[in-house]
């Protein structure tokens, strides 16, 4: 049994909910924050977390106080001011894992803002979708405390493999994949939508078929959309990261935008994204 850490996780959206559920169930003692605990629902959003064994913060400093590691699981679009915050409040060796999908440069932006507080800035990559895996879908670390968060997280059920201790390469290779993964489901959309529209959808995917006999084109068609219906919109803020780091390397980002734009729309409408 792996002797037991306090892990403080901010943001409890679907990702958060399982980190914490299933770190708390291997054994940590977790609390968390999310913006949403002090919303119209606040309270039965503070009661879910109880009900897995997971103690709801007052504040983000609150659920971070004692931890000895931080996870970041917010929106992309909020990593860096979150971690902004969090270097106000956080303490010499404590480490904060960032694995929200941002650009490298947010991210090293991001480790440069917690470098004063003498807390520890690693990030994760996630490379796979969380749900299906869980805990154990693979990240990629990156930083000089990686292999101190692996070696404090992997005996409690996750996968991390530190690849670097300069941070921003495992960022690089997550966004670089996600051009790929996320504009193939872009196309997906639009290619079944019109081979519907005319009434050859068999015709397409057995020709595809053929060209790739390795993948099941009608049946990826149906899985893709499902992800865009239910992720698109944590998707299109991972590729507006992704398109940040093509301009920064002055790469035309036009691509990675329409993806990004495509994945929105696609998105079945729901509540607000949990952030903090």
């Amino acid at each position: 049994m792996p002797p037991s850490i306090d892990i403080a996780i901010i943001g409890f959206g679907e990702v958060g909910r399982i980190f914490a559920h299933d770190l708390s169930r291997n054994g940590a003692r977790v609390a968390a924050y999310d913006l949403t605990f002090d919303g119209q629902d606040g309270i039965g959003r503070r009661q879910a977390a109880h009900g897995t064994g997971v103690r709801a913060g007052r504040n983000a400093a609150d659920a971070c106080s004692g931890a000895h590691l931080v996870i970041s699981a917010v929106t992309a679009d909020a990593a860096e001011s979150v971690a902004r915050d969090a270097a106000s409040f956080l303490r010499p060796g404590q480490i904060y894992l960032d694995i929200n999908s941002a650009a490298p440069s947010t991210k090293r932006r991001s480790a440069d803002a917690m470098a004063p507080s003498g807390a520890c800035f690693v990030e994760g990559a996630v490379m796979a979708s969380v749900p299906g895996p869980r805990i154990a879908v693979p990240i990629l670390g990156g930083g000089r405390e990686a292999r101190r968060a692996a070696d404090l997280l992997n005996p409690l059920g996750m996968s991390i493999t530190p690849v670097s201790d300069e941070v921003g390469r495992a960022s690089a290779t997550k966004l670089c994949r996600s051009i790929m993964i996320k504009g193939i489901e872009a196309l997906i959309l639009d290619c079944a939508a019109a081979a519907e529209r005319w009434g050859v959808s068999d015709d397409v995917f057995a020709s595809l078929g053929a060209t790739f006999p390795s993948i099941d084109w009608a049946k990826l068609a149906v899985d893709m959309a499902k992800r865009v219906q239910d992720h698109g919109i944590r998707r299109a803020a991972e590729m507006r990261e992704a398109a940040q780091m093509l301009t920064e390397i002055g790469r035309d980002p036009v691509l990675s935008l329409a993806v990004a734009d495509r994945q929105e729309a696609g998105a079945r409408p729901r509540a607000p994204a949990a952030s903090a």
